[in-house]
Parts: structure tokens; C-alpha cells; sequence
């Protein structure tokens, strides 16, 4: 008998379903998100299960290695990729599960690319990066409008840059407009630094 496992992932539990090669329904279950616990439910079908789909959350590092270490032929479902099925999911998380197990068992599963654990660490460093940067630069038009809309004229983002706190009440004489402006700045200057 073939299988195919959908594995519908939340922040603190998994539904599992479990399909047979004609898509009849043989196993349901709701489990905490423990390793051990997905496994022991997953281990009587194991040998006959042909693929695994998990659907690519923000917390599916743990749950995707841990099947792969146990040699499960992991599938990261694609949801974005998913959406043209949109009309045929349903919104019961069990209903979800068996719906990523029939899309690999119908040969129509979307799937993402699981990154090699080894160097996902440093793809989230650079995404983080990417976070900080785009948090500057929203300090720094944050700056300019306030200062455009206070003086009236542009302000480089080249010589924002160059700002520091204790120059900031040279430019405005309103208490409030300066304390937001240093705002700006300190911050600006710490995610530099990040």
C-alpha cells in the first residue's frame, strides 16, 4: 500500500492526514508540536508513506529536518504557488492536511525548495540585514519629510547619515519636533551599527 502524508503545521500543533493511492482518507490526527510524538504517529505507516508534505510556515525548520533525518521523503508545499487551488481547499485544518497529501498524491503539489540546513543560517543573517536596512532607510525619509515639512527645503540622505543627536537642535527650535527628530536619528545610528 502507498501513503501520502499531509502535515498542516501551526505554531503549537500539526494536523496530520493520511491518504492511500486512491485518496481514501485513513488516518487523522491533531498532535503537539513535538518531534517525538509526529513521529510515533507517523511510524506504523512509515514504510509505506511515498512523501510527506509540510506547507512552508515560518516555523517549519524543526518539523521538515526531523522527518528528513528519519529518511521520510519531505515535500515543502509552496503556498503561495498553491493559491490557483484556492477554490478547492477547505478551512477545516484537518480538510487542509489531506488536501496537501491529495495535491502530491495527484501530482499537482507546488512545492518550495528546502534550503540545506547548514547554510540556512546564514540566508536568515542576510535577510535580517535586509530587514535593518530597509528600518534605516524609513528613519531616514522619515527625517527628510519632517524636515522638509518643517524648513521647507530637501535634506541629502547622504548628510542624514552624517547626523548625530546633539546636532539636531540646531535645526529645529519646537522641543517636540526635535525629540522626534533625534528619534530619527538614534536610531538611524544604532541600525548602522547592526
Amino acid at each position: 500500500m502507498r501513503y501520502y502524508a499531509g502535515l498542516d503545521l501551526h505554531s503549537n500543533n500539526t494536523y496530520l492526514g493520511i491518504l492511500d493511492a486512491k485518496g481514501t482518507k485513513v488516518y487523522k490526527a491533531k498532535v503537539q508540536n513535538h518531534l517525538q510524538m509526529i513521529l510515533n504517529v507517523l511510524q506504523p505507516y512509515q514504510k509505506s508513506i511515498v512523501g510527506a508534505v509540510v506547507e512552508s510556515t515560518f516555523n517549519w525548520y524543526w518539523l521538515v529536518d526531523g522527518l528528513m533525518e528519519e529518511n521520510y521523503k519531505v515535500h515543502l508545499a509552496n503556498p503561495a504557488a498553491i493559491k490557483q487551488y484556492e477554490g478547492l481547499k477547505h478551512t477545516n485544518d484537518y480538510y487542509d492536511a489531506f488536501y496537501l497529501a491529495d495535491l502530491l498524491r495527484l501530482g499537482l503539489l507546488k512545492e518550495g525548495y528546502i534550503y540545506p540546513k547548514k547554510e540556512r543560517a546564514i540566508r536568515d543573517l542576510l535577510r535580517k540585514r535586509m530587514m535593518l536596512v530597509r528600518h534605516r532607510t524609513s528613519h531616514i525619509l522619515s527625517f527628510q519629510t519632517l524636515y522638509n515639512r518643517e524648513k521647507g527645503s530637501k535634506f541629502s540622505s547622504n548628510d542624514i547619515k552624517k547626523l548625530r543627536e546633539e546636532n539636531i537642535d540646531n535645526f529645529f527650535s519646537d522641543e517636540y519636533v526635535s525629540l522626534s527628530a533625534k528619534a530619527n536619528i538614534s536610531l538611524i545610528r544604532f541600525l548602522e551599527k547592526r
